[in-house]
């Protein structure tokens, strides 16, 4: 549906209301996401079980009536699907072996080969794209090369990101094959997510800001363009929205330089500079504080209501800066919902 506000939204229309989705707004502040996931077992039973990760996904449309559903996984699938070993440490988050030689690139899968693992989460895409409500759009996504190239190489999250600049340093070649190998397999997977059913894909590139200079250039603008041109190639007219998190001044002209048709902004940049500096290229996406999901108020009201002011002159999708955290009040969600929609 062409008239979707989300699509219309990322064409570049200016919409009196804009729509609204939260990232992770399928998670853990949820009750009957826990009672889901406890039901799955884990969390990767849970990521592959296409029924179970359908359900979790349609959890906060019903109860919120949230403009688009984004489709539930997790970024470091992609490294899964190409052959390296992950689990979930409870209270820590995920492992992974990692890849920090040409031995160990080289072991590693073609980017081709991805789908026979994957295939649990395009069934996924095709329950959601037959059971959300008609007006609800359906984004696919997956992490950015540089973001999910940083827990291979150190097998797990790190603070400052310091295993992959390391190896970026010291074994410039490797590193690059490992962003080249995860450029393709992006390109492959979000492929067949369209093909699945999604509407609208999301590049999520969560430590970008720790990407200076040319690096930023290197790896967090052109991995990107070159995901995006492949896309729009097999699936001309595609939405792409692009989030280069804490990129700062590297949000300025990030659209133009990578495609994208929105650029989601987080919560470390004011919204009245974002709209001076970047939605003068299209649309913006963002980028209320997620702590005020926690706290809510009135100073939740009045949040929210500055965001959507500051982007009212322009093509504008609402959402936090980065995702809801599992302490949120589901009733603060609500307000910001009511805050939005009542004007």
């Amino acid at each position: 549906m062409t008239d979707k506000t989300i699509l219309r939204a990322l064409r570049g229309e200016a919409l009196p209301t804009p729509p609204v989705w939260m990232m992770r707004q399928a998670g853990r502040y949820l009750p009957e996401y826990r009672a889901t996931r406890a039901q799955a077992g884990d969390f990767l039973s849970l990521c592959y079980n296409p029924d179970l990760a359908a359900e979790v996904t349609l959890q906060p449309i019903r109860r919120y009536g949230f403009d688009a559903a984004i489709l539930f996984a997790d970024i470091l699938l992609l490294p899964q699907a190409l052959g390296m070993d992950l689990w979930f440490e409870t209270g820590e988050g995920p492992r992974l072996s990692t890849v920090t030689t040409p031995a160990g690139l080289a072991a590693l899968k073609a980017a081709g080969d991805v789908h026979d693992r994957l295939a649990p989460i395009y069934e996924t895409v095709r329950i959601l794209s037959r059971e959300l409500p008609r007006e609800t759009t359906l984004i696919g996504f997956a992490g950015a090369p540089w973001t999910v190239a940083t827990y291979m190489i150190a097998g797990r999250g790190t603070r400052d990101q310091g295993p992959a600049h390391a190896l970026k340093s010291t074994d410039r070649a490797t590193f690059a094959g490992i962003i080249d190998l995860l450029t393709e397999a992006t390109i492959e997977y979000l492929s067949a997510q369209v093909d699945a059913g999604a509407e609208v894909i999301k590049l999520f590139d969560s430590w970008a800001g720790s990407l200076k200079g040319q690096d930023f250039e290197d790896f967090a603008v052109a991995p990107a363009a070159r995901i995006i041109a492949a896309l729009r190639a097999r699936h001309p007219g595609l939405p792409i929205i692009a989030f280069p998190r804490e990129a700062g001044e590297g949000y300025i002209g990030f659209a133009r330089k990578t495609g994208a048709d929105c650029v989601a902004i987080d919560n470390s940049v004011s919204a009245d500079w974002a709209a001076r500096h970047v939605q003068v290229d299209g649309c913006v996406q963002g980028n209320l504080d997620p702590r005020h999901m926690v706290t809510g108020g009135e100073a939740l009201v009045k949040a929210t209501r500055d965001v959507v002011r500051a982007f009212s002159g322009g093509p504008h999708i609402f959402n936090l800066g980065h995702g809801i955290t599992p302490d949120a009040d589901p009733e603060n969600v609500a307000l910001m919902v009511e805050t939005i929609r009542r004007g």
